[in-house]
């Protein structure tokens, strides 16, 4: 799966625990209708993907959805959700002034009779 997007904000790394466990969060804005903010969490190594891009570059993240189940302090069961980058890359934003594209064949246009035929072929058909 990947979210593709801006970057709307890049958190400093994060030690969380004693095991030394480390993570940083990116939010990347979605370009669609009703943009939505994502949150990505890049976790031990691949923390250091994002030391070379910042807020305002157009990105794509591929991401794994994780979920957990826990157990609170009452005995009831807790699940939670998160998405977790693993790899990242610059994308170039759509222009205006992209090139337009030619558009499509009409479908009679595609199935109209040859012209070039001499009535002489026509009437080598067998049938």
């Amino acid at each position: 799966m990947e979210v593709t997007g801006k970057i709307k904000m890049i958190d400093q790394t994060k030690e969380v625990g004693s095991a030394g466990f480390k993570k940083r969060d990116v939010v990347v804005t979605t370009d669609e209708q009703y943009p939505q903010h994502i949150s990505v969490q890049f976790v031990q190594d691949k923390c250091e993907l994002l030391n070379n891009y910042q807020v305002g570059d157009n990105v794509k993240i591929d991401i794994n959805l994780r979920g957990r189940e826990w157990t609170n302090n009452q005995g009831e069961l807790v699940y939670f959700n998160s998405i977790v980058g693993w790899r990242i890359g610059k994308v170039q934003a759509e222009s205006a002034s992209a090139p337009a594209q030619a558009p499509p064949m009409p479908a009679a246009a595609a199935f109209a009779p040859a012209t070039n035929i001499n009535e002489e072929e026509a009437d080598d058909l067998p049938f």
